[in-house]
């Protein structure tokens, strides 16, 4: 799976090299371009990259502001500032980015941070359904539509079952409203559904006249590790797929 990248830089001809790089490199995927701090941040929002790579000379707005406004846009996003001097506040940077490195430094320096950084880069989307039959095809599509976004469609499969057991579940069991979380780090997918029922689904042995009770024997079934997490006001029930 590739890391998403954008690039903030008002040098066309630097953006150009980092792209070149990355390429030669692999694993990246360069979304977007932008030569301006506003721009940037409209970017980040739209393509919810997973690394900002960002220069601190913008035309229109100053280091701080630029970043302090891609991490609120973006919070999933790693920044990493790139930028060509040295800088009094860079222990501020240093404290609230990813990386700090300076064009000075070699290229391939840079390229092994961004590889640090985005091994660690999280992707995570969230979204709520009523506790109805219908919604439980809209969980599935909301997990799937993420699964492409993020170039893992191999995982559709095992995905879309896992979201639509534990989705059917909490129409099932739960009368509240419940929350379909996605999580992507370190090569996990983590699939977590919570819903309003305290009670917690129990793995059932195999009937073939039963309509219920398989749900959970699926999940086990396909998951590399499924738990459930109570809470005060009900469960998380989760599984994770690893490569």
């Amino acid at each position: 799976m590739s890391v998403r990248v954008l690039l903030v830089d008002d040098a066309v001809d630097v953006r150009r090299v980092v792209r070149i790089a990355l390429r030669h490199h692999g694993g990246y995927d360069v979304v977007g371009e932008a030569g301006a701090g506003r721009e940037a941040i409209d970017l980040a929002t739209e393509l919810r990259p997973d690394v900002v790579l960002l220069d601190l000379g913008l035309p229109d707005l100053a280091g701080r502001e630029v970043l302090t406004r891609l991490r609120e846009s973006a919070p999933s996003a790693k920044v990493v500032v790139f930028t060509g001097m040295e800088r009094e506040d860079r222990a501020w940077f240093e404290e609230h980015a990813a990386g700090f490195v300076l064009k000075s430094d070699d290229l391939d320096y840079l390229v092994a941070l961004l590889d640090d950084v985005g091994r660690a880069a999280a992707r995570q989307e969230a979204a709520r359904f009523d506790p109805v039959s219908s919604s439980v095809p809209e969980a599935r599509a909301f997990v799937r539509g993420l699964l492409r976004d993020w170039g893992a469609t191999h995982m559709f499969d095992e995905a879309s079952l896992i979201v639509t057991e534990l989705a059917a579940n909490a129409v099932l069991h739960a009368e509240s409203p419940y929350e379909v979380r996605i999580t992507h780090a370190d090569g996990v997918l983590r699939i977590e559904v919570t819903d309003g029922d305290p009670g917690t689904p129990e793995p059932q042995p195999f009937s073939a006249v039963s309509e219920t009770g398989r749900g959970i024997v699926l999940v086990a079934a396909v998951s590399a590790s499924w738990g459930i997490d109570a809470r005060p006001d009900g469960k998380v029930t989760w599984a994770e797929l690893r490569p």
